[in-house]
C-alpha cells in the first residue's frame, strides 16, 4: 500500500528542473516570497551584521565573478566536477553567499563537518575531488593539513569571516585571501554570461556533495542536484503554508514570516536545507550562531525575540535539565520546537509541555538521501513522539524482511520513499546506490510502523534502525569506519562497535575487543591506549564515550557478518542487571 500525505495538504507545485539553486532562491519567478518584502535572511547572533534579500543577491553574484576570475572557471564550460569547492568552516551567514556563488559558476560545494580531524577531511577531498577549499581561522591549521594531503595548493584555501565574539582578536594571517575580498574584487569585474540549461538539466547536475556513512563502511558522497534541494524547499513551504496562513491578521494581503534560530551547522543537510534553503525562501529571517554555548544560546533567543526554535533532542534535554537558568532568561517570543537528526522521546517532549505549556513541540524525519524532509509534524497536529505526516510529493511503503509490503497500522518494517527530493545516489560507489535506490524508491534503512492520529491523520513513528548508524548528538558514526581504525591498534586482534544509549547524546559508541597477544596484563592502561587511538585521528563525536569491554570471540554469521545485534543484547542485558534507566 502506497501512502502518501493527508488530504488537507495542498498539492505541490511543478518543481522547476532547468534551473541552478542560486536562481530559484535569488529570483521572485519560481514562488519564492518577494526579495524586497523578506526577512533578512541571515543574520549573525552575536555581532548583529547583517544583509537585507536584496544585498545577499548582489553579495552572491559579485563573488561568483571574483571566484570565476580567481579560479579561471566559466559558468558555461566544463562539467561541475571540475568545479568542487570544499567549505569547512563554523555557521556563517556568508556560507550560503559562497554557496550559490559556486552554484551560479554551475559548480558543486562540499560542505564538511566541522568537527572533522585532518585525516577524515582528507578523506572528503581527496573522494570529492575538490579544486579548493574555504575555511576559517578558528579551523584553518586543520585545513592546511588536509589540504596538503589532498594536493590543494595553499593559494587555493580561502576564509570566511566569523565574528570577533567568537574568534577573538585573532587577525587574518598573511598570504590568505578572505571571502570578502574576492567579493570585492569581484564587483569591478563584467557581469556573467547567464546559465542557460535545458529541461532536465537540474535533476542531472550535482550541486552540493554531502557524506553520509550510509550503513557502514566509509563516508559516502552524497550527489545532491539542484531540483533535489528545490523539491524539499517547496515541499517544506507547501506542507507548513496552511497553518502559516492561518497566522495573517485578517485584512492584511502580506504573507506571514518568522525569525528562526540558525544553530545547527549548515554543513548538515537539516540545517543547510531547511534552514537555509526553506526558511530565507519563505520570507523568514535565520539568526546565525557559529555554534551551540548555552548562554549564548538563550541570550540569543532573548535579544532577537526567536520564535521558532530549530535545535535538535541534546539541547532540548539540556534545557530542561537546566530549566533555572533558562528561566532567567526571556524566552517568551518562542512559539514552535522542532527537533530532527535524531528522535526525541514522547517523555521528553511531555517534559516541554510541562515546563512550558504554550510551546508546540514538532518533530520531522528525514535523510540525506532525501535531500531531508521526509515527514513532519505541524503545529496544529502534534502527536509526542511522532515524526507526522509525509510531506506532499512523497510516497511511502513499509516493507518486511522479506520483501513483503506491508499495509496494516502498526506493522513495523523497513520505510522505503519516494519523492521529486532523493537525490542522485552515491559518488563513484554504484554498489551502495544500487542497493539504495531502485525505481525511485530509496530504502531507508530504519523500521517504521504507520499508526492513526487522533487527528484522524496517518503519522510515522520510527521504532529502529535497521542500518547499524550510530547517531551522536543527530551526527552519523559508522560502526565499521571505527572498526577498521581500531584494527591497526597493536593490542586489537579483532572488533565490534555498537550504539549504547545516552540520556544526554541519544546514543554513544562502545567498543567490542578481542586483545592480540601482545596486549599488556594491565586492562584499564590497554583500554586507555585503545580510546586514545580514536580520539588521535577522529572527530569528538566518534570517541569511544560508550566504553571498551573486552571479549572472547566477536560473534559472526556464517559468512563472516558481525551479529551487532547480539553484542546490543548483551549489552542491554548487562545494564538491566546494573540497574540502569536505559
Amino acid at each position: 500500500m502506497v501512502r502518501v500525505s493527508p488530504s488537507w495538504v495542498p498539492a505541490l507545485p511543478t518543481i522547476p528542473d532547468d534551473i541552478p539553486i542560486s536562481e530559484f532562491m535569488l529570483n521572485e519567478l519560481y514562488g519564492r516570497h518577494p526579495l524586497g518584502y523578506s526577512r533578512h535572511p541571515f543574520t549573525c547572533g552575536l555581532s548583529g551584521r547583517t544583509y537585507s534579500f536584496l544585498e545577499v543577491a548582489d553579495r552572491v553574484d559579485a563573488l561568483a565573478r571574483g571566484l570565476a576570475e580567481e579560479l579561471g572557471w566559466d559558468p558555461t564550460a566544463n562539467t561541475e566536477w571540475d568545479k568542487v569547492i570544499g567549505v569547512y568552516s563554523y555557521n556563517s551567514i556568508d556560507y550560503l553567499t559562497l554557496c550559490w556563488a559556486i552554484h551560479r559558476l554551475a559548480g558543486i560545494a562540499s560542505p564538511a563537518n566541522i568537527a572533522y580531524s585532518a585525516d577524515e577531511l582528507t578523506y572528503q577531498l581527496k573522494d570529492s575531488g575538490a579544486k579548493a577549499l574555504f575555511t576559517c581561522v578558528p579551523s584553518l591549521p586543520i585545513a592546511l593539513q588536509a589540504a596538503a594531503k589532498a594536493g590543494i595548493p595553499k593559494n587555493r584555501i580561502y576564509l570566511l569571516d566569523l565574528p570577533t565574539q567568537f574568534t577573538g582578536k585573532v587577525s587574518v594571517p598573511d598570504g590568505f585571501k578572505t571571502l570578502e575580498q574576492l567579493l570585492n574584487r569581484g564587483d569591478a569585474l563584467p557581469k556573467l554570461e547567464k546559465l542557460q540549461w535545458e529541461k532536465g538539466e537540474g535533476a542531472r547536475r550535482t550541486a552540493f556533495l554531502c557524506y553520509s556513512s550510509g550503513t557502514s563502511g566509509l563516508p559516502k558522497g552524497v550527489m545532491i542536484s539542484h531540483k533535489n534541494v528545490i523539491a524539499n524547499t517547496i515541499q517544506i513551504t507547501t506542507f507548513e503554508s496552511t497553518y502559516r496562513d492561518s497566522l495573517i491578521p485578517p485584512g492584511t494581503q502580506s504573507a506571514f514570516t518568522d525569525i528562526i534560530l540558525g544553530l545547527l551547522p549548515q554543513s548538515h543537510i537539516y540545517g543547510l536545507v531547511v534552514l537555509a534553503h526553506a526558511g530565507p525562501y519563505r520570507g523568514d529571517q535565520v539568526i546565525i550562531l557559529p555554534k551551540f554555548d548555552f548562554v549564548p544560546y538563550l541570550e540569543t533567543i532573548q535579544k532577537f525575540k526567536i520564535s521558532a526554535l530549530y535545535v535538535v533532542p541534546p539541547i532540548i534535554i539540556a534545557m530542561l535539565r537546566q530549566k533555572a537558568i533558562c528561566d532567567k532568561f526571556d524566552l517568551s517570543s518562542v512559539q514552535t520546537v522542532f527537533t530532527g537528526a535524531a528522535p526525541l522521546g514522547a517523555e521528553t517532549a511531555a517534559g516541554v509541555q510541562t515546563w512550558h505549556p504554550s510551546w508546540k513541540i514538532r518533530q520531522g524525519y528525514g535523510l540525506t538521501e532525501t535531500c531531508t524532509v521526509v515527514c513532519s509534524t505541524t503545529p496544529d497536529d502534534i502527536w509526542l513522539g511522532s515524526s507526522g505526516s509525509l510531506l506532499p510529493g512523497y510516497e511511502a511503503r513499509i516493507m518486511s524482511a522479506d520483501g513483503v509490503e506491508l499495509i496494516g497500522y502498526d506493522e513495523p518494517g523497513e520505510l522505503v520513499v519516494r519523492s521529486p527530493s532523493n537525490v542522485i545516489g552515491y559518488l563513484n560507489n554504484e554498489k551502495a546506490t544500487k542497493e539504495t535506490f531502485e525505481d525511485g524508491w530509496m530504502r531507508t534503512g530504519d523500521e517504521a510502523v504507520f499508526r492513526r492520529a487522533p487527528s484522524g491523520n496517518d503519522h510515522i513513528f520510527i521504532v529502529d534502525r535497521i542500518k547499524e548508524l550510530i547517531k551522536v548528538k543527530g551526527m552519523q558514526v559508522a560502526p565499521a569506519e571505527l572498526e577498521a581504525h581500531l584494527l591497526t591498534h597493536p593490542d586489537v586482534a579483532d572488533c565490534s562497535v555498537i550504539q549504547v544509549p545516552d540520556e544526554s547524546a541519544g546514543e554513544l559508541p562502545k567498543a567490542y575487543v578481542v586483545k592480540s597477544p601482545a596486549a599488556g596484563p594491565d586492562d584499564a592502561a590497554t583500554i586507555r591506549s585503545i580510546q586514545k587511538h580514536i580520539e588521535d585521528h577522529k572527530a569528538r563525536h566518534k570517541w569511544l564515550k560508550g566504553g571498551v569491554e573486552f571479549i572472547d570471540v566477536i560473534p559472526k554469521s556464517p559468512s563472516g557478518k558481525i551479529l551487532r545485534r547480539v553484542l546490543r543484547d548483551k549489552d542491554k542485558e548487562a545494564r538491566r542487571k546494573k540497574g540502569a534507566k536505559i
